[in-house]
């Protein structure tokens, strides 16, 4: 009851919110506004109701052509370019009730968007409602308790800076302005998962508002059905307003950087980690890089490491990479937060780019031939194949235990490639599908985190394995309209 107590606090009602997080209402009568429902029939909304849903919010409502439109409306990936009917900016939990009350009384297409960092495009939409959680941000931390309250918008770079000043930390993702939300309902996976488990592990409780527009609790103890649910769930339940997460004690320094070689040592090195990976200790977390950039330059094989562990145990640790003789090695103490925001530039997703992914049980020699000898190099783009290295302590997790169902993965693998934003992605788009083709034999299902923008209903449903069923009937009892759907779908029955 006190975690309830608390999310049911000031801590996420408007009044306590700083003065810049408070947004002016819509001013002036509102036109009518074309639309679609999320099944797609094309609607028309009533300016006369636009302007009530204004009326009762303390965060803005934004249609086209107001000021600050164009900035919500996209993803960090400029190849999605949306055009939502209506975007709400909640100033607090109140307001995200209700743009959801609203959105279901419509049967509006439903958009979520935190980081805005969907793979997929998933986190706006075209002739729908978009809910920017933008505004809804904040942390504060309980050193005493080990708990980090985060409000439903937060990026993950504002968790790590509030919770490692106190000597503290939660696993959450590599990238620093990704956001909490669609992190953690996907699974969560970050440098310090294999050491402490994924961010889903380390939740104690959220708060959401359902599809009815009811702000629900849900932990352990209560709404235990939707804690499960959301816990790997994807965004099918409802939009968070606030996590509870675990928090540990830890110094503000990793040993962290990376190992370069030539791309000609690429199958002797990426041979090297899968022999290690699956029996590295928990504390070491590396990413193998491959990478061919445009215009004929060099490629590079690369391992990006994170050691968590007692500064001691890190050369024992590093031993089998430092073999190999890297051509550069820049790894060292550095802070943690540093480390967190080292990639954000370099964020694939903050280029037009297109993503394959799938999670490997295992690493066979014929995947390493594999990956070496069909990774072709284009002048007209960047072409990566990199792992996310997982095992560790979020495989000790039973698969039923929450609806995240991947426990068995050693690796998340991904072939991206980039390209310019203002060309035809379709020719870079077909090449990487045909590559993935060859790969794809060795996946198991993949992270609904970084869904492919065609994956299939059929596809999403046996991706989550055991737990398929049980979410249908929580989609069922929470959402059986299937309003929020543009996420790793779960479907309804009666839909």
């Amino acid at each position: 009851m006190q975690r309830r107590r608390f999310l049911q606090s000031s801590l996420w009602a408007a009044a306590a919110l700083p003065a810049h997080y408070v947004l002016a209402a819509r001013t002036g009568r509102a036109p009518n506004v074309d639309a679609v429902t999320g099944d797609g029939r094309e609607i028309q909304l009533r300016g006369g109701d636009i302007d009530e849903l204004a009326a009762q919010l303390q965060g803005d409502l934004l249609l086209a052509g107001d000021q600050g439109y164009d900035k919500s409306r996209l993803l960090l990936n400029p190849s999605f370019d949306k055009h939502p009917s209506l975007i709400v900016l909640p100033a607090n939990r109140v307001d995200v009730q209700a743009a959801v009350t609203f959105a279901k009384a419509h049967s509006l297409l439903l958009a979520v968007k935190c980081g805005g960092h969907s793979s997929s495009g998933q986190s706006s939409c075209d002739k729908g409602m978009l809910i920017d959680l933008s505004k809804l941000r904040g942390v504060k931390v309980d050193s005493e308790r080990r708990l980090a309250r985060v409000q439903g918008g937060t990026l993950l770079g504002q968790v790590d800076q509030a919770c490692v000043a106190q000597g503290l930390v939660t696993p959450l993702g590599t990238v620093s302005h990704t956001g909490v939300g669609g992190l953690t309902l996907g699974g969560g996976f970050g440098r310090l998962a294999r050491r402490y488990g994924l961010a889903i592990d380390n939740l104690e409780s959220v708060e959401l508002v359902t599809a009815d527009g009811q702000l629900r609790s849900a932990s352990e103890k209560e709404n235990a059905d939707l804690f499960w649910a959301v816990r790997g769930g994807s965004g099918n339940f409802g939009v968070v307003t606030g996590f509870e997460f675990r928090l540990h004690e830890r110094q503000p320094q990793v040993i962290a950087g990376s190992v370069i070689f030539p791309f000609e040592r690429a199958r002797e090195v990426l041979g090297m980690w899968a022999e290690y990976a699956p029996a590295a200790p928990d504390d070491l977390y590396v990413d193998p890089v491959l990478m061919l950039p445009p215009n004929n330059a060099p490629g590079v094989m690369l391992l990006e490491i994170c050691y968590s562990g007692a500064a001691k145990d890190a050369d024992a640790a590093l031993a089998p990479i430092r073999k190999l003789g890297p051509a550069k090695d820049s790894i060292g103490t550095k802070d943690y937060v540093a480390v967190q925001r080292a990639n954000d530039s370099g964020d694939s997703r903050a280029i037009a780019s297109y993503m394959k992914s799938g999670f490997v049980p295992q690493l066979p020699r014929e995947l390493v031939s594999t990956i070496v000898e069909g990774l072709k190099p284009d002048p007209r783009r960047t072409t990566l194949l990199f792992f996310q290295h997982c095992g560790g302590q979020s495989t000790r997790v039973p698969e039923a235990s929450t609806a995240f169902a991947h426990r068995d993965a050693v690796a998340n693998m991904m072939a991206v490639v980039a390209y310019p934003s203002s060309g035809d992605a379709a020719d870079h788009i077909t090449a990487t599908r045909a590559y993935w083709k060859t790969l794809e034999p060795f996946t198991r299902g993949f992270y609904v985190n970084d869904m492919a923008r065609e994956a299939t209903s059929s596809e999403v449903n046996e991706n989550y394995r055991g737990n398929y069923k049980r979410l249908v009937d929580l989609k069922n009892k929470y959402d059986a309209t299937n309003l929020f759907r543009l996420n790793a779908n779960v479907r309804p029955t009666r839909v």
